[in-house]
């Protein structure tokens, strides 16, 4: 329950925020939003030892909050608020870097500064997105560069003779970081760094020797993991919070069971989450690797003056890996569905369902049990190499060398037993099936095969991983509801099996009826005929925008290939005036849009599906906003392919059930680029007469904002 003490607390700071800023207007919906996070986060129940609670989401909330809500302010101030008085950790995460910058730039410093909150906060990244110095002054030192410059420099720092260049970089980035001019953090580096050269200067968790680092001290990844000890409120994204939650939390980020999660465009949690637990390989490169395995372990067996055994077992596991990997090579190269048709084709081989053909079955399962095998032989030669350091310190240069080596063998054997892992396995009905293929990919010149297997649907992880250990969080964004409902985004994320999770759409502080306006033209054709529905628009565009009123457009299409085909066959005057996504940077883009109307002229903008979400075109920026067609995704990736089969499998439709629902997301999404505050004005266009015809057309209306019709 909610204290006195805590809603004295919120009330105060909130009102601290008015009185501090005269132009400031506390919002009906904004307040709703923090009396709901407050409410949730008090009904957290304490863990009774080590065993965690029976939750079933009474701390967890889903709160749509529509543009111009105020959602950050609202859930920093509660979040807060509640996890000081309640001992918890706050962490804020977001799916994109322009928010995470947002909240660590101005809205923190902002709330803190005007509600007078007292609280501390840092930004978590990824361990590689720091410098590793280590690996740094490896290749930079005097012996080391020696090893750069020779013939055959050694395979455990580069591949190939690195270029003059590159040396003389890695120079300026120890310099740099030596003289603490560079913190090590690869996001503040003045220069853009190669993403080739920047892996072989940070590290993983495998390759990291931890605390038998010499420069662990300067360690910028360790300095900024305690400097999030000291803080109280966590900055990170959606990529670290469920790698860390797949873990079992607590690894990089704190502790669930301690922490109040705000989890902000929670949109795209559950796809995020897809990704995160998939796992891929490429043939090739891991026979690549194997075969460079017992080399190193080799090097490794005089160092250790016990469990000398261990060496043998991890080759032999790497052989293993080897001969099934070679046994599946074979079968391969002579089954159809893998056979180019031309030299630019690269075939893929989804198998349906996730039901392997009977000649992969034991395969699959031989090489999961080889690599799983595999992982655990290197997991305990690490523990070994690790114990000998400690034993024989003369010899600490050379261990640290094949400590760093024998973890780059590590994080490549994990993904190899993922991989197999899932192709293995075959979950119970009613669990949908893993998504399993086999792509061609034509390297260098020969043959490979890519082996991929992913689940179709993250929500029993998302359930056990992170609302169930979680002692409360927030899910926002401006778009969480598809079709009027969350149901959607409770099975995608999980929520549908915590009962007691509490939902809520905030009313929008815009009056849509009076700012905004939406026509759907009488089409003829529809967008099915691919043709005429381009050649329709074409001829529709002169009277739909003005190119000589100085007011911005953005025309939204769901394929690139009709936004080019439109784009090519504009008359001379609005071709003037229209500048395509793809044909100059995002930035310059919109720096160039800007120009234009600040000069007095009209200016349009071509986008695709990413600039229907998070893009910010206030004022006569955008006053227009026209969508090609309904953004339906067509489900040609082996993940949705898999998931559609599955739906239809069991009676389902899987248009209805995921295509449609998915489609009022996106249209919502994109619509929402018209009015962005509350002197916004203008009009959407939709020109795709499924909208009319179609019954889940009135269904896409009724979910869209009460713009007056026409």
């Amino acid at each position: 329950m909610l204290t006195p003490a805590e809603k004295d607390a919120i009330r105060h700071h909130y009102q601290a925020i008015s009185a501090s800023l005269p132009g400031f207007r506390p919002r009906a919906p904004q307040r709703e939003m923090l009396a709901a996070i407050a409410q949730a986060f008090a009904r957290s129940q304490e863990r009774d030892g080590d065993a965690l609670p029976d939750r079933q989401g009474e701390s967890l909330v889903v709160i749509e909050g529509p543009t111009g809500v105020g959602k950050s302010l609202a859930y920093l101030l509660a979040g807060g608020v509640m996890a000081q008085s309640r001992g918890k950790k706050l962490v804020v995460s977001s799916a994109t870097v322009a928010l995470q910058e947002q909240l660590v730039n101005r809205d923190i410093p902002f709330v803190l500064q005007h509600s007078g909150l007292e609280a501390t906060f840092a930004l978590a990244k990824g361990r590689g997105r720091y410098l590793c110095p280590y690996r740094l002054y490896q290749h930079t030192a005097d012996n080391a560069q020696g090893e750069l410059l020779a013939p055959d420099p050694m395979a455990a720092l580069w591949e190939r003779k690195p270029e003059a260049a590159e040396i003389a970089l890695l120079k300026q980035l120890s310099d740099a970081f030596y003289y603490r001019t560079w913190s090590g953090d690869r996001d503040t580096f003045p220069d853009t760094l190669d993403d080739r050269l920047w892996q072989r200067i940070t590290n993983d968790r495998h390759g990291c020797l931890k605390s038998a680092c010499p420069n662990r001290p300067e360690c910028p990844f360790y300095l900024a993991r305690e400097a999030l000890d000291q803080v109280d409120i966590i900055v990170t994204n959606h990529d670290l919070l469920l790698a860390d939650a797949a873990m079992g939390g607590g690894v990089i980020l704190p502790d669930p069971a301690g922490t109040f999660y705000c989890i902000d465009e929670a949109h795209q949690l559950a796809k995020k989450a897809i990704n995160q637990f998939a796992a891929e390989h490429l043939i090739g490169a891991t026979l690549y690797w194997l075969g460079k395995l017992p080399d190193t372990a080799n090097r490794i067996a005089p160092y250790l003056s016990a469990r000398h055994e261990l060496v043998g077992n991890t080759v032999d596991a790497a052989l293993m890996c080897e001969a099934e990997l070679n046994t599946l090579v074979s079968l391969l190269g002579t089954a159809p569905e893998l056979l180019p048709t031309d030299k630019w084709t690269e075939p893929t081989w989804l198998f349906p369902q996730g039901e392997l053909p009977e000649a992969l079955v034991q395969l699959a399962a031989n090489l999961a049990i080889a690599s799983s095998t595999l992982v655990k032989r290197l997991t305990a030669l690490t523990e070994a190499l690790t114990e000998a350091r400690r034993e024989k310190p003369d010899d600490g240069a050379i261990l640290d060398r094949l400590t760093s080596e024998l973890g780059m063998f590590t994080a490549r054997a994990e993904p190899l037993a993922a991989v197999w892992n899932l192709m293995r396995d075959t979950p119970e009905p009613p669990a949908p099936p893993i998504a399993k293929w086999i792509s061609t990919r034509a390297l260098s010149g020969r043959p490979d095969w890519q082996i991929s297997a992913s689940p179709v649907s993250a929500a029993s992880d998302l359930a056990d991983f992170l609302w169930r250990k979680a002692a409360g969080a927030l899910l926002t964004s401006a778009t969480l509801r598809s079709l009027g409902s969350f149901e959607l985004l409770q099975k995608q994320t999980g929520l549908v099996w915590l009962p007691e999770t509490h939902t809520l759409a905030l009313d929008s502080p815009f009056d849509f009826s009076q700012q905004g306006e939406l026509y759907v033209p009488p089409m003829l054709a529809s967008p099915k005929d691919a043709a005429a529905h381009t050649a329709e628009i074409v001829s529709l565009m002169p009277k739909l925008v003005d190119a000589t009123a100085p007011v911005g457009t953005l025309m939204l299409f769901s394929s690139r290939r009709q936004m080019q085909e439109v784009f090519d066959q504009l008359p001379p005057d609005l071709a003037a005036i229209t500048l395509a996504q793809g044909s100059l940077p995002k930035a310059v883009l919109l720096t160039r849009h800007a120009d234009q109307l600040a000069a007095g002229r009209a200016s349009m903008i071509f986008g695709l599906d990413s600039f229907a979400e998070g893009l910010d075109l206030p004022g006569e920026a955008c006053v227009h906003v026209i969508i090609a067609k309904l953004p339906f995704a067509m489900p040609d990736d082996p993940v949705s392919q898999t998931l559609s089969q599955w739906v239809q499998r069991n009676g389902g439709n899987a248009f209805i059930e995921l295509s449609v629902p998915e489609a009022s997301i996106k249209l919502i999404q994109a619509v929402g680029r018209l009015i962005r505050s509350e002197t916004d004005y203008g009009r959407v266009t939709l020109l795709d007469n499924r909208l009319l015809h179609q019954a889940y057309g009135k269904r896409l209306l009724a979910a869209l904002p009460p713009f007056k019709r026409i």
